[in-house]
């Protein structure tokens, strides 16, 4: 019962989360685009937040421990797999903006269809890495900054990683939107490097490392501002934080802003197409 309401939970959340942030940038632009990505750098950082409430319940990723019937995997397969077929019925993958991380045997959505932009490029549709982040995730983002440790709450903690994965996915997989933007506002910049299929050419071309050193900056200062422990016993001394604020940036610094980049000159290597 306890797995039923946590999937239901998450369903509504995030279609909900979804479809305000579809309607907000229906016209995108470099500006909106950016906009955008400051605003998921909170929903991110929460997920952080939320997910370190948990130690590792290294359970949750075992197959051995788990024995549902019909079903051969982890718990955290489970629930992902699961959650992301009712999503798909709620009619979330219809967003441009969301990419399943199991995309095969997905139920069509059984809602009315709402009139997404067509914003990007239809090679869009056949970019999706969330294996690469995936792996990520937990070979090396999660021993970061969880506690070792099992206090036996196992759905949710598969609950909890699911929410930061489609957190991560959406941020990295934006950067198809930011591709298409910079590319409409620069196609004579752009083109001839997508003809000669120049990849360095055009990650030099989109890359501004002034602004990457802002996001880096200011997702620290965020997760010292979101994540600080509050006390109002005077005798603590010191500052101590849920998520360790030096994590987020590496966070950042290290893959979410190189892999949207990735996405990036993925995309706009197949724009002319």
């Amino acid at each position: 019962m306890m797995l039923r309401f946590l999937v239901l939970f998450l369903t509504l959340a995030s279609c909900r989360e979804s479809y305000k942030m579809a309607k907000a940038e229906y016209n995108y632009t470099v500006d909106s685009a950016r906009a955008s990505l400051v605003r998921q750098e909170d929903t991110i950082i929460f997920g952080l937040i939320e997910r370190a409430r948990f130690p590792l319940n290294s359970p949750t990723y075992n197959q051995s421990y788990t024995s549902i019937p019909q079903f051969r995997g982890t718990l955290l397969d489970f629930l992902v797999r699961h959650t992301e077929a009712i999503q798909a019925k709620a009619g979330r993958y219809i967003n441009p903006e969301e990419n399943p991380f199991f995309p095969e045997n997905l139920p069509p959505s059984v809602v009315p269809r709402y009139p997404f932009s067509q914003f990007l490029h239809p090679a869009a549709a056949m970019i999706n890495i969330n294996n690469a982040i995936w792996k990520l995730y937990f070979d090396e983002l999660l021993p970061m900054f969880v506690a070792s440790g099992d206090d036996g709450n196992y759905a949710q903690t598969a609950a909890t990683d699911l929410s930061l994965l489609q957190a991560i996915s959406r941020r990295i997989h934006y950067g198809k939107f930011v591709g298409e933007a910079k590319f409409r506002e620069s196609p004579q910049g752009y083109e001839p490097l997508i003809r000669a299929k120049d990849k360095g050419a055009l990650m030099k071309l989109l890359t501004y490392e002034s602004v990457e050193e802002m996001v880096v900056k200011r997702v620290k200062k965020k997760a010292m501002v979101f994540g600080q422990e509050v006390s109002l016993d005077r005798d603590v001394k010191g500052i101590t934080y849920k998520v360790d604020p030096s994590v987020v940036s590496l966070l950042y610094q290290k893959w979410l802003i190189p892999l949207t980049k990735n996405v990036e000159v993925e995309y706009l290597l197949n724009r002319l197409d």
